[in-house]
């Protein structure tokens, strides 16, 4: 029988689960190989946790995918997403480190302004980030130096301290994960012949006039991959972003379609997947510069 799902509120309650002195009720930076001996189980946080895990000693359910743990991973979750597993009745030694800040640390301050560009806090816990040594130990480094500003007496350059802090944490994240996708470009490419792939059958038969024009979430979803993911993959790869991929073939296609005879510029439209033609003429302009008509004019004069 599954135990129910556990919400954990604030940053206080979640040290005293880990048996670690409060130091700010707004971020905690917590070595947890000194916490205490822990139950698995699945629950929620209402602040952004980060885990830098060390060692393999226990796998992990993230939504609805389990995933092992290896040295030197980090998984970053924003308020609200479900981790864990359930519980097994054993207690473990959880090793490594953890970095949890309340929205209302950051609330106001650039980091607020600038959280959405952390685009992994939304990732899939098979998207993971596996760091180097190197880059593992200015993780570590970033977060010690977290720790001794909580140990530092508050005046009135904490906060701004406590949030740039967090903030190189997540940057050294970013330029790490750009790392990660360089050096899985051939894996890379392969989801990117995929995503050719895949739109090329969508625009077959009557997928578009049934469904709709294609989102990144499906693609992203057919790929197995998190929206997030996908769409800083497709950007690494390419230069663009995905919708600006998945939009070109639209265009492809319907400068394909508008050159068959006798067919219609709402058959095009509604054969692409849109709902109006009105629709698909405004996109059609703004991405050739001319309307589906003037286009087959022109080519056909």
């Amino acid at each position: 029988m599954k135990t129910p799902l556990m919400n954990i509120e604030t940053i206080t309650e979640y040290n005293d689960m880990l048996g670690v002195e409060t130091l700010h009720p707004e971020v905690s930076m917590i070595d947890l190989s000194k916490a205490r001996p822990m139950h698995h189980m699945r629950h929620t946080f209402s602040f952004y946790a980060i885990f830098l895990k060390d060692e393999k000693n226990c796998d992990l359910i993230y939504g609805r995918k389990r995933y092992d743990y290896q040295k030197g991973t980090v998984v970053c979750l924003a308020p609200r997403q479900v981790i864990g597993i359930e519980d097994t009745g054993e207690e473990f030694q959880p090793h490594g480190y953890a970095l949890c800040f309340h929205p209302d640390l950051i609330r106001g301050t650039h980091l607020g302004r600038h959280i959405g560009e952390y685009s992994f806090f939304s990732y899939e816990v098979n998207e993971a980030l596996h760091l180097s040594e190197r880059e593992r130990t200015t993780i570590v480094d970033l977060l010690e130096k977290i720790h001794e500003e909580l140990e530092h007496a508050v005046d009135r350059m904490s906060r701004r301290l406590l949030v740039t802090g967090i903030e190189m944490v997540l940057d050294y994240c970013l330029r790490f994960y750009e790392r990660q996708f360089i050096t899985r470009q051939p894996a890379n490419h392969d989801i990117l012949t995929r995503f050719e792939t895949l739109l090329n059958d969508y625009f077959t038969g009557d997928n578009a006039r049934q469904n709709g024009l294609p989102t990144v979430k499906y693609c992203a979803g057919e790929l197995c991959l998190s929206p997030n993911y996908f769409g800083d993959l497709i950007k690494q790869e390419t230069g663009r972003t995905a919708s600006e991929y998945i939009q070109q073939k639209i265009i492809e296609q319907a400068k394909e379609r508008l050159l068959i005879p006798a067919t219609s510029v709402s058959e095009v439209s509604y054969g692409l997947g849109f709902q109006y033609p009105q629709h698909f003429s405004r996109v059609f302009k703004r991405a050739t510069g001319m309307t589906p008509n003037e286009y087959r004019n022109k080519t056909e004069a």
